[in-house]
Formats: structure tokens, C-alpha cells, sequence
């Protein structure tokens, strides 16, 4: 039975506003919002919906889960992978997503490096064996920045009526806050972490000596890990089981910023086209003597330059012009635009993602248009 669902049972009478396990995300939320961790893994993931909260902060590049129900995994996974609008509009940050299928009492090597590490009503569902070895799982081996770890505060238990002994079926003990701060002090001080103490779910009023409903530790490690101590053993070998991966597109593989980029410029070059041409056209009809003798094709007004002297025109200007039937835009013009700079970085940049990707001038400065499907629409 999902955990958020039994607990919700629970918590009808009291009410919860936003509901307790929504909480208890937004705690995790405010803290990626604080210390923009890049690699973040949630150990107990079950129906991913957390993972599936934090793959929109913009600051994280790499989403892991593990569980040891892979069939709640697979249910769920489908809500981590990238949508269309991912494709049509990368972001600039990578994003790789993860679901491993294994036992957060065994270790592996997929699990070092990472900033955060959460562990949302998780260890209650620990039986003793497998408690007794996560500590040195957690912040021994993997040894995170930073890791959270929630848990149900037995104290707020009657409080919430139909529960007797658990709040869930599951789990194999509730602590009261002595004993969960004890063990955490505890782990802190055997693995060089500094702990804080808080939680989630105010008591009803009259009743704040019971303290959170959900309780929770802000473990921080005291010392950056060095390489030396990260590697100071053979890392063992790979345990977990991967069900899941996602790499969502990102403007930081060349392929889609490639992609992105033609557009922009073909978007860019295509409005100040437009815009010359209807200056053009409104200064002829301007000019023009007769309305009724108008030509039905429209001939701009520079076209009497030759094939080589338009050239020329072309290399040396700035300025976007027309020669004959052809618009040119110089991509020095379509550079200086925000987002195309913003894009490419460099005008070097530029030059080689659009290279074999749009029309250019002979000498390559500038972008080619064909007026005659702007004549036939005049």
C-alpha cells in the first residue's frame, strides 16, 4: 500500500494543509532552492513523485532513485521522462534521471558523488539488520554534502485517530524525538556530520508538546571530501539493479544547440527580411506617381546594381540589402540579437553551427533570401 495514501487515512480528522507528504517535498524543494545541490539521490523513492518535483530545479543536472520494490518504480518511471516540449525546447542545463532496484543496506558505486541524498520515510521501514548497516551506506560510503532524513514523530501518534501501534503496516518501529535525535547525533558524530533538527505538520493548538508530526534531520558534512578519502578502499562492485534512465536534451549537446540555433537564425534573418522589404515596398508605393501604373512584381529599388557589384555591396555592408531577387542578412546583424548571442557565445560559434545548415552568401557573411515568394504574395 502506498505510504502517502495510508498515512492520509490517518491524517484526516487533523487537517493538513498542504497535505503532510507535500510537506515534507516542499522541505526537500526549499533546501535544493538554498544550496543548489547539481547531483541529488532519493533513497526510498517508491513512486518517484519527489524525483519528479526536483527534475524541474534548474540547478539539478543528475536525479537518482532507489527502492526496493521495482515494480512501484516501473508503475511510476513514465512520469520522469522527457515530454515534447522537452525536445522542442532543450534547456540549458543536462539532466540524466535514474531508478535503481536494490537495498540502500548495500553499497554501490552509482551512488558516489552526489550533493544530496534524501531519505523520506525511510528508515522506519528498515528491519534492524539492514538499520544497523545504513549508516555506514549513507554517510560513510556515499558521504553526501548533505543528507535528510525524515521520519514519524510516535509522540504525534495519538493525535491521529485508528492509529494503534504504526501508521503504517510496514514499518517496524516509530521514534519518539530522544530517540531519533539520539541515533542521529549519534551517526553525525561517528562520521564527522553536523545534525539540525526539525520538521513538518504543527501540532493542533494547545498540543505543541508533541512537537512535528514528522520529524526531521539536516545532516551537513563538516569537511569536503577529498579524493583521497573517497577512494581510500576498492569501491565494490555494482549491486543495483538500473530499471530507468532518461537523458533529457539540453542545449549543452551540440546536436540539439545545433537544432536550436538554425532556428533562431532562420527566425531572426526571416523577420528583418520581412521588415526591409515592407520599408521597400512602402517607400516605392511612396514614390510612385501613379498608383494605376504600379508593376503587380515587386522590383526593389537597389536591383540595378550588377550580380558583382552586389556582391561587393554585400561584403562591405552591415546592413541587410536587397540585390535583384536576393535579401541578404549579415550574420553580424543577426549576431548582435539577444537570444541568437546568448545561444552561440561567439560569432565563431555561430558561424560553425549554421555552417551547411542555411543559405549564406559566397563569402559566407551573410544569410540568402529569395524574394519571389515575397513578389508573388505583393
Amino acid at each position: 500500500m502506498d505510504k502517502n495514501f495510508q498515512e492520509e487515512r490517518f491524517t484526516g480528522i487533523i487537517k493538513f494543509t498542504p497535505p503532510l507528504y507535500k510537506q515534507r517535498y516542499q522541505f526537500i524543494q526549499d533546501l535544493v532552492g538554498k544550496y543548489k545541490p547539481k547531483k541529488v539521490a532519493d533513497l526510498g523513492c517508491a513512486d518517484c513523485t519527489l524525483l519528479w518535483m526536483l527534475k524541474f530545479c534548474s540547478c539539478i543536472e543528475v536525479l537518482a532513485g532507489l527502492d526496493i520494490c521495482a515494480s512501484v518504480m516501473k508503475e511510476n518511471m513514465h512520469r520522469l521522462s522527457p515530454l515534447p516540449g522537452d525536445y522542442l525546447q532543450p534547456a540549458e542545463r543536462s539532466l540524466t534521471v535514474t531508478l535503481y532496484h536494490g537495498s540502500v543496506a548495500h553499497k554501490d558505486p552509482c551512488m558516489l558523488g552526489f550533493d544530496l541524498v534524501t531519505c523520506i520515510e525511510l528508515i522506519e521501514h528498515l528491519e534492524q539488520s539492514e538499520l544497523e548497516k545504513f549508516p555506514e551506506v549513507v554517510f560513510g560510503f556515499m558521504a553526501p554534502s548533505i543528507v535528510v532524513i525524515s521520519t514519524p514523530n510516535s509522540e504525534f501518534n495519538p493525535l491521529l485517530p485508528g492509529v494503534t501501534l504504526f501508521r503504517h503496516p510496514d514499518h517496524k518501529f516509530e521514534w519518539n524525538r530522544v530517540q531519533f535525535q539520539s541515533w542521529a547525533l549519534e551517526t553525525a558524530r561517528g562520521y564527522d556530520y553536523a545534525v539540525e533538527f526539525t520538521g513538518v505538520g504543527h501540532p493542533p493548538t494547545g498540543m505543541e508538546n508533541v512537537g512535528f508530526c514528522t520529524q526531521i534531520g539536516v545532516f551537513v558534512r563538516k569537511y569536503p571530501q577529498t579524493s583521497e578519502s573517497a577512494w581510500s578502499e576498492k569501491p565494490p562492485e555494482a549491486v543495483y539493479k538500473t530499471v530507468f534512465k532518461a537523458v533529457y536534451p539540453s542545449l549543452k549537446d551540440e546536436k540539439y544547440l545545433q537544432n536550436v540555433v538554425v532556428g533562431e537564425v532562420i527566425f531572426t534573418a526571416q523577420t528583418i527580411k520581412r521588415s526591409l522589404l515592407d520599408r521597400l515596398m512602402s517607400e516605392h508605393e511612396e514614390y510612385n506617381d501613379d498608383p494605376t501604373e504600379r508593376k503587380s512584381k515587386f522590383q526593389p529599388p537597389v536591383n540595378c546594381f550588377s550580380d558583382n557589384l552586389g556582391k561587393l555591396v554585400v561584403e562591405k555592408s552591415m546592413e541587410p540589402s536587397v540585390i535583384g531577387d536576393v535579401v541578404y542578412i549579415p550574420l553580424t546583424t543577426i549576431f548582435a540579437f539577444p537570444k541568437v548571442n546568448q545561444l552561440c557565445g561567439t560569432f565563431e560559434k555561430l558561424c560553425k553551427l549554421i555552417a551547411g545548415k542555411v543559405t549564406l552568401s559566397s563569402d559566407g557573411s551573410a544569410v540568402m533570401f529569395n524574394t519571389e515568394h515575397e513578389n508573388e504574395e505583393n
